[in-house]
């Protein structure tokens, strides 16, 4: 069984990583895509944050004419209103959310002609050899949507031979029908879920992420993303390290 069960605790070291996706304001409520009760994400994730020393960040970061849009008729597998554009408010990170200096920035879904849901799909950087270059061995998946973006870097993630959490009460889905296939999804894949009180720190001080690689980003230090003095925050434009 890949559901561990509620009393299992998973103590994280030096070989996880914690990811998360796409916690931006047109996926939170009131945006172009909001997913219902997203925000509630947020508290969570940042409970889950000190307990890591590496860290990945995923983000929507489409061209006005991209593919998915429901104006654009290339778009052939369904449909979505515009969101997530480039330099856009609705592309900025939820209000709340916070970010370690040291974490990477992974932007997809910046070919106009390609859909990417999952983090391992973003052109120009290696996710999985980044993350096999620092012998990373354990994913601990956070983030918006679980029926679309969370369950493609979930199967992703586990078919590029990583063990992969999805951990449970820190996601959230577009529809509850579509959700529950996602979980049922990924579980039969292997993938394990888990709630955030079962995830707990080794109380050892974690090796602070070498140095930002080729084709990712890197947030500078600063306030809470999503504050306005914070880079990428409200009235900043685009987060910082756009690409």
């Amino acid at each position: 069984m890949s559901r561990g069960g509620r009393d299992e605790v998973v103590v994280i070291g030096t070989r996880d990583a914690l990811i998360v996706a796409d916690v931006q304001r047109d996926f939170c409520p009131g945006g172009s895509l909001g997913v219902p009760d997203g925000d509630e994400v947020i508290p969570v994730i940042n409970r889950l944050l000190p307990l890591f020393g590496h860290w990945v960040y995923t983000r929507d970061w489409h061209p006005a004419d991209h593919v998915s849009f429901s104006a654009n008729p290339e778009f052939r597998d369904g449909s979505w209103p515009p969101h997530a554009l480039q330099g856009t408010p609705g592309a900025e990170w939820c209000p709340g959310l916070e970010m370690p200096e040291n974490a990477i920035l992974v932007s997809k879904g910046d070919n106009p002609k390609r859909e990417a849901y999952s983090a391992f799909e973003a052109e120009g950087f290696d996710l999985p050899g980044y993350l096999h270059q620092r012998n990373i061995e354990r994913l601990f998946l956070t983030g918006l949507a679980t029926d679309y973006c969370v369950r493609e870097t979930a199967l992703d993630a586990h078919a590029a031979g990583f063990t992969v959490y999805l951990v449970e009460d820190a996601v959230r889905g577009i529809a509850p029908e579509t959700t529950a296939q996602a979980l049922a999804e990924v579980e039969a894949a292997g993938v394990r879920r888990v709630l955030s009180a079962q995830v707990r720190g080794s109380g050892e001080r974690l090796p602070a992420p070498a140095a930002t690689p080729p084709g990712a980003s890197e947030r500078a230090p600063g306030p809470p993303v999503g504050s306005d003095d914070a880079a990428g925050g409200a009235g900043s434009g685009s987060p910082t390290g756009a690409r």
